[in-house]
């Protein structure tokens, strides 16, 4: 039985239409709707890089913009959950998620380049999630 819809955003257009699909599956089944949206850490290209830390003002700025943006997408679901959590989006999707989850993730995000660098999101998704999973197509861009 599901007990709640989770769907990733990455404020693409593909993320765009996964919210829309999750919204409508959270309206079919009465349960709630929750938007997730997670910030990769910066990660330092130079050994020397690993001692600095970034400023914690700075962060929290990233957070609450992120936030922001994520509750106005959500602005058309009503009583509609934003999270905002700091790590790797499948990892963290994968362990906001539980049985009683529909989870929902675009098939396409950003580009080509960091698909091939970082992997699929919705493929690791698929692959580890404790729940059934629905992954929205859309048109690639011409």
């Amino acid at each position: 039985m599901i007990t709640r819809v989770l769907v990733g955003v990455d404020f693409s257009e593909a993320s765009r239409q996964a919210m829309d699909r999750a919204g409508q599956w959270a309206v079919r089944c009465g349960v709630p709707l929750v938007a997730m949206h997670v910030l990769q850490p910066p990660a330092p290209m130079l050994p020397e890089a690993q001692i600095a830390l970034p400023d914690p003002a700075w962060l929290h700025t990233m957070e609450d913009h992120a936030r922001e943006q994520l509750e106005g997408w959500l602005k058309p679901y009503a009583g509609a959950q934003a999270l905002v959590k700091w790590g790797s989006p499948a990892e963290e999707l994968i362990g906001e998620a539980n049985p009683e989850t529909l989870l929902v993730v675009a098939q396409v995000g950003h580009s080509a380049l960091e698909r091939l660098l970082f992997g699929s999101t919705a493929a690791r998704v698929v692959r580890l999630a404790p729940c059934d999973v629905l992954v929205v197509r859309t048109e690639k861009a011409k």
